[in-house]
């Protein structure tokens, strides 16, 4: 009866790991093991016989471990800890290397990354996405008291960009009241700030978002899919994405151990429906258009790393030629309207300047390397600060644009408290070139100025076309911002909208209708252009 006991809750026991840790059946994945390492341990235990004398001073085992437990221990052992080691880059440098795959030879980045329209311009990043989303759900108390938010991912939804994150259970206890899901998502603008969305209702169906990754028992997203088929897959990067028609699923990437017990690797991705659990199997070529990513920014970031510090294979004590990347990796949009990880590369040990970036397909994890130098996001950053450092302002991400054929970082300058104050442009190729302002606009042309400035010395194939313009202005009205005049106006022959401040130009404010004026500015696309000089021919007449 004893023994029945004993084997009863060793079997009690391994569900429950099993049941709780969910471990990949297959070659390279230890967990499993280490799971019949401890059974095997336990078993040892429960079943093993000792003697201790009357007197407490002898102790004497009269029945140890089977030698067939023992022998199997000792493999398991070798499974764990020794075999793993010739899976290392050590061993298998080459396959570490090339584990990335082709890297091709970019051009110039500025004609892979679109040219933007003030609108389209990244403004809010994920802290402040959270702080907006924690802003709309504070100002419902019911509901907020029952969920909180879940992590934001970053996606395009009907060609717009939006930050996106689900209403979680906030406890054990919620989700057994509240078992059927919660109620819906948060849409932040990645634009826009105010445009902040609690959506609950879809096509007047009120959302339930049932499968989450930190749901109990069967609605626990992991163990749903694991239990439906995909007990020999690896499982990673749960993302919460929403369709062009709002409708809410989980993306999670399927990969695979390339390299022995190493080289995680992307093989496709599992759609799950959040509110009906529906699982639909993908490959990468043939997974959904609405679906962002495939690729996971950790899986990224270890294999171009791997491909810059082991191009002269493990022994490489000089760092001759290693390259690495540099801090933060962003998910940007080119203009073939995909998605792509970007990030520099620096050679190992140099901070400040990039001696080129990477642009990685975000689902076919197709790689570019733009080999030109540049500052570091984190060197534009420190730019930026130090434009306003008497604030005290610390910038976001930078996010890089075409603007006007120049490459160009962008980011927010924040507050202590998160919020925006300000914004902030640094040239890609030259950290020194800085503009800042109240709004984009007042950036831009800070930007501009600043790089016209600087002579266009910074490469000669990032120079813009400049028109300069002799006409009449047909309109002209001014504007104030910030404490800031601004004078828009008109002319003939060109179908657009300029403007120019006061302190570019002291003639601009006695400026009127009728007046002949020449006007150089940037060729681009905007409806408002800035421009970068301003002369009245009629007052020096």
């Amino acid at each position: 009866m004893k023994t029945f006991f004993k084997s009863f809750s060793l079997f009690i026991i391994g569900v429950l790991i099993f049941y709780f840790t969910l471990p990949v059946i297959g070659y390279g994945f230890v967990k499993l093991p280490i799971i019949f390492l401890i059974l095997l341990l336990l078993t040892s235990l429960f079943f093993i016989s000792f003697q201790v004398s009357n007197d407490g001073k002898q102790f004497k085992v009269l029945k140890g471990p089977a030698n067939w437990k023992k022998y199997l221990i000792g493999v398991l052992l070798l499974y764990i800890f020794i075999l793993p080691i010739f899976s290392s880059a050590l061993f298998r440098t080459k396959e570490y290397q090339s584990l990335i795959g082709k890297v091709d030879n970019g051009d110039k980045i500025s004609n892979h990354i679109a040219p933007i329209s003030m609108d389209e311009i990244r403004v809010v990043d994920e802290d402040l996405a959270y702080l907006l989303g924690e802003k709309i759900l504070g100002s419902q108390p019911a509901l907020g008291s029952q969920v909180h938010l879940g992590e934001f991912c970053i996606q395009q939804v009907n060609k717009k960009l939006y930050w996106v994150a689900p209403l979680l259970h906030s406890g054990f206890f919620k989700w057994l009241n509240n078992s059927q899901g919660t109620s819906g998502y948060v849409m932040v603008s990645a634009t826009n700030e105010r445009d902040v969305k609690l959506i609950q209702n879809l096509e007047k169906n009120q959302i339930r978002i049932k499968f989450q990754p930190s749901a109990y028992f069967g609605s626990n997203l992991k163990r749903h899919i694991y239990m439906n088929g995909y007990t020999t897959v690896g499982l990673t990067d749960f993302s919460f994405e929403i369709d062009d028609n709002g409708k809410p699923y989980w993306v999670v990437t399927k990969y695979e151990k390339k390299i022995g017990f190493s080289g995680n690797d992307a093989t496709g991705v599992v759609v799950v429906d959040a509110q009906t659990g529906e699982i639909k199997d993908y490959s990468i070529e043939n997974t959904p258009k609405w679906v962002d990513r495939i690729q996971p920014i950790d899986f990224i970031e270890e294999q171009l790393n791997d491909w810059g510090e082991l191009v002269h294979g493990y022994w490489n004590f000089s760092n001759s030629d290693k390259l690495q990347i540099t801090e933060g990796m962003a998910l940007v949009y080119g203009k073939d309207n995909k998605s792509y990880w970007y990030t520099g590369i620096t050679s190992v040990g140099k901070d400040e300047s990039a001696v080129g970036f990477v642009l990685v397909d975000t689902r076919t994890k197709k790689t570019t390397f733009y080999k030109q130098s540049g500052a570091t996001e984190y060197a534009a950053q420190s730019s930026a600060q130090g434009k306003v450092q008497e604030k005290g302002y610390n910038a976001s991400l930078p996010i890089p644009y075409n603007i006007n054929n120049i490459p160009t970082y962008v980011m927010t300058l924040k507050d202590k408290g998160g919020l925006v104050k300000m914004f902030a442009m640094v040239s890609i190729n030259d950290y020194t070139i800085v503009g800042v302002g109240n709004t984009m606009r007042e950036t831009l042309m800070a930007y501009k100025n600043a790089y016209n400035m600087s002579g266009n010395t910074i490469k000669p194939d990032t120079q813009v076309n400049k028109k300069l313009v002799k006409a009449t202005v047909t309109r002209i009205q001014s504007d104030i911002k910030n404490g800031n005049s601004f004078y828009y106006f008109t002319i003939e022959g060109e179908a657009k909208i300029f403007i120019g401040s006061s302190q570019l130009s002291n003639e601009l404010p006695i400026t009127r209708v009728g007046d002949q004026v020449e006007i150089s500015f940037d060729s681009d696309t905007e409806e408002v252009i800035d421009v970068s000089s301003f002369k009245n021919l009629s007052i020096n007449k």
